[in-house]
């Protein structure tokens, strides 16, 4: 993708994006433009749900589809997950496996199991596997030791 930026010294700020297609990195553009409003927007059954990112306890692909589960809801979101993730950008949230993301301040219990993998324990009693290969880096997340 390429760009152009323009000092103006009058005026006001404007913002202008130009796209033939949505793809993940227009995608992540247009969240980091609406960043600063924190919250997502998605649907369950006829109705539109707005939530802030704090709500959300675990975000999971299935069958081609994002879903974002929160204390009440199951919410289904048009959104990859990299472009959640990028919207998120917070230590607070963690990819556990290639199709879920974890809100780390959600997690009341963890247990190591065979494989070295891990299982998280929600505040809400939902378990959930971190994969072996991103158990490591989750291990050094909460040690402190990533950036």
């Amino acid at each position: 993708m390429r760009y152009t930026i323009n000092k103006i010294n009058k005026g006001e700020d404007e913002l202008i994006l130009n796209y033939k297609e949505k793809n993940p990195e227009v995608e992540a553009v247009l969240l980091f433009m609406d960043k600063r409003q924190r919250k997502l927007i998605g649907r369950k059954n006829d109705e539109t749900i707005v939530f802030t990112p704090e709500e959300i306890l675990y975000i999971e692909k299935v069958d081609n589809k994002t879903f974002v589960y929160t204390d009440d809801n199951e919410i289904q979101v048009e959104m990859s997950l990299y472009s959640i993730e990028l919207f998120l950008d917070d230590e607070s949230y963690f990819r556990c496996s290639k199709s879920m993301i974890i809100n780390v301040n959600k997690v009341e219990m963890l247990k190591s199991m065979p494989s070295n993998r891990i299982d998280a324990t929600l505040v809400s009693g939902e378990h959930i596997i971190i994969s072996r290969t991103y158990a490591s880096d989750f291990r050094k997340l909460l040690k402190g030791e990533m950036a």
